[in-house]
C-alpha cells in the first residue's frame, strides 16, 4: 500500500505508467509492417511470423510472472525490472544481424513488455482507490487501443523514412523517460515479508503457454489440423494445464491464483475476457486483409481505415471511465460493450467485395465502441474483488486470459477462413495467388473470382464470431455487482465514503 498522493502526484505517477503500456502495445503491432523489409536484409523468410509470435509468447507468458512477483517484491521494483528488459530486447533487435538474432530479442522485448502492460494496471490500482480508478483505467484502454491500431500505420511510416532498425530503437528514449519518471515519483511499496517463489507453477505454465502458442502458429499452416502431431500437442498442452491448476491448488504463493476464481466476480470477469480476447483479436486480424486484397487499400491506407475502430476504443474507454468514478457503478458497461460488439460482428458479417467503404468504417466504429465499454471494466471488477494482497496476480492473470483467448480466437478463426476460401477457390485458382499484388495481376474475370472468394470467407470469420461474443454478453449478465470500495486497502464491510485515497475532480 503507498502513502496517501496528491491528485498532481498521481497524474505524474499516471504519465510514466502510461508510456510504458503504450510501447508495450505499440509492440505487439509495430513490427508488422517493417516485416518484408526485415526479410529483405536478414533473409529467413522462412521464419516469418515467429517475429510476432516470439513477442507474443514472451509477453502472454510475462504478465501473470510479474503480476504474482510485484505482489511478492513490490510493482515499482519489478516495474523497473520489466523496462529493462524491454529497452534491452528494443536496443539489441535493432542491432540484430540474422533473423533468429531478431527473434530470440523479440522474445526478451515481449518479456518486458508483459510486465509492463500487468504492473502499470497493478500500480495505479495501488495508488487509486477502486470508485476513483474508472478514470484512469478508461485512459489505459484508450491508450491500449489507439496503440494496438496505430501500431502498423506508425511502423510503415518509420520503416519507410527512416529504417525497419528505427522501430526497434524508437523505444529507447520513451522508453528511459518512463524509467526516470516511475524511478522518481512512485514510492517504493509494499514487499512479501518471507516470499516463496512458485517455481513448479513457473515451469508448468511457460510450458503450456509455450506449447498453446507453437499449436497456434502452426496449425492449419505448417502442420495440418488433423495431423498426428497436432493432435498430440493439444493433448498434451490440455495435460500441462490441468497439472497447473493441480499444483496451484496447492501452492503457498501461486503464480495463478486459483483459489480466487471461487469468487464470482472474479470467475466471470475473466471468463468476460477470455470471450472477448478470442472473438475480438481473432476475427479483427482479418480486416486488415479485406482492406488491402478486397478494396485494394495500400497497407498505409488500410492501417488508416482502421481509425473508426480505434476513435470507438477512445470514446467509449474514457467515457465508461469517467461515468464509474462519478457513478460507482461498472456492470452495465460490460452489458451495453458485449452488446453492441455481436452487433458490429453481425454486420461486419455482411461484408462483401462490393460493400461501401463507409459502410466498413461503420461497422467498426460500432466494433470499437463495444471493445472500450469491456476491456478495462472488467479489470476494475476484478481488483475491486480481491484483497490487495493478491493484486498484481489477480490482474496478471485476467490479462494472461484475455492473451491466451486471442491466441486461441485467431487459430480457430483462421481455421474457419482457410477452409472456406480452401473451399471457394477450389481447383480454379493456385493458391499463389493469394499474394496481393499477383492478385492485382490477375485477370478481369479471376480477379473478381477470388476478391468475391476473399471477401465472403472474411465474411464468415465474423459469423462464427458472433456466437462467442454472444456467450461473453450472457457471462456479463452473471458479474455481480460489487460496490467499488472508497479506499485502496480496506475491505469493503468498512469502508467509508468520502475516506477515498484520492479525490479527482
Amino acid at each position: 500500500m503507498y502513502p496517501t498522493l496528491t491528485h498532481r502526484q498521481v497524474l505524474v505517477i499516471f504519465s510514466g505508467l502510461m508510456l510504458g503500456m503504450l510501447l508495450a502495445a505499440l509492440d505487439q503491432t509495430i513490427v508488422s509492417t517493417a516485416l518484408p523489409r526485415i526479410t529483405g536484409d536478414l533473409g529467413g523468410l522462412e521464419h516469418l511470423s515467429w517475429v510476432i509470435s516470439a513477442y507474443l509468447l514472451a509477453s502472454t507468458l510475462g504478465m501473470p510472472l510479474y503480476g504474482k512477483l510485484g505482489d511478492l517484491f513490490g510493482r515499482k521494483l519489478l516495474f523497473q525490472v520489466a523496462i529493462g528488459v524491454f529497452l534491452a530486447g528494443s536496443f539489441l533487435a535493432g542491432l540484430s544481424h540474422s533473423m533468429s538474432q531478431l527473434i530470440a530479442l523479440r522474445a526478451v522485448q515481449g518479456l518486458g513488455a508483459g510486465g509492463l502492460m500487468v504492473l502499470a494496471q497493478s500500480i495505479i490500482a495501488e495508488t487509486v482507490s477502486p470508485r476513483q480508478r474508472g478514470r484512469y483505467q478508461g485512459y489505459f484502454g484508450a491508450a491500449f487501443g489507439l496503440a494496438s491500431i496505430a501500431g502498423p500505420l506508425i511502423g510503415g511510416f518509420i520503416t519507410d523514412n527512416l529504417s525497419w532498425r528505427w522501430v526497434f530503437y524508437v523505444n529507447v528514449p520513451f522508453g528511459i523517460l518512463a524509467l526516470v519518471v516511475i524511478s522518481m515519483v512512485v514510492p517504493a511499496g509494499d514487499r512479501h515479508v518471507s516470499p516463496r517463489i512458485d517455481v513448479a507453477g513457473v515451469a508448468l505454465l511457460s510450458a503450456s503457454v509455450g506449447l498453446l502458442v507453437l499449436i497456434t502458429t502452426w496449425g492449419g499452416v505448417e502442420r495440418p489440423w488433423g495431423s498426428s502431431f497436432m493432435v498430440t500437442a493439444m493433448g498434451l498442452d490440455l495435460l500441462l494445464f490441468g497439472t497447473l491448476i493441480a499444483v496451484e491448488l496447492r501452492a503457498v504463493e501461486p503464480i495463478i491464483p486459483v483459489h480466487l476464481f471461487r469468487l464470482r466476480a472474479v470467475s466471470t470477469a475473466t471468463s468476460v475476457s477470455f470471450m472477448v480476447g478470442a472473438a475480438l483479436f481473432g476475427s479483427l486480424a482479418f480486416l486488415p486483409l479485406y482492406l488491402q486484397s478486397v478494396t485494394g487499400a495500400s497497407a498505409t491506407a488500410s492501417g488508416l481505415a482502421l481509425f473508426p475502430m480505434m476513435g470507438g476504443v477512445l470514446i467509449s474507454s474514457i467515457t465508461s471511465g469517467r461515468l464509474i468514478t462519478r457513478t460507482g457503478r461498472y456492470k452495465i458497461f460490460p452489458i451495453i460493450g458485449t452488446a453492441l460488439a455481436t452487433l458490429g460482428f453481425a454486420l461486419l458479417a455482411t461484408l462483401s467485395a462490393d460493400t461501401p467503404r463507409w459502410r466498413v468504417s461503420a461497422f467498426m466504429l460500432v466494433c470499437g465502441l463495444g471493445m472500450g465499454f469491456v476491456m478495462q471494466v472488467v479489470i476494475i471488477a476484478i481488483q475491486n474483488a480481491v484483497p490487495i494482497a493478491d493484486l498484481g496476480a489477480a490482474t496478471g492473470t485476467a490479462n494472461f486470459f484475455r492473451e491466451i483467448g486471442g491466441s486461441i480466437g485467431i487459430a480457430a478463426l483462421g481455421t474457419v477462413f482457410t477452409t472456406n476460401l480452401t473451399h471457394r477457390l477450389g481447383a480454379k485458382v493456385s493458391g499463389s495467388t493469394l499474394n496481393i499484388d499477383a492478385i492485382k495481376a490477375l485477370p478481369a474475370d479471376q480477379h473478381r473470382f477470388v476478391v468475391h472468394a476473399l471477401a465472403t470467407s472474411v465474411a464468415h470469420v465474423f459469423v462464427f464470431a458472433v456466437p462467442v461474443m454472444v456467450v461473453g454478453f450472457v457471462l456479463t449478465w452473471l458479474m455481480p455487482e460489487v460496490p467499488l470500495r472508497h479506499s485502496v486497502d480496506v475491505p469493503l464491510e468498512a469502508d467509508v465514503p468520502g475516506a477515498a485515497l484520492v479525490e479527482v475532480a
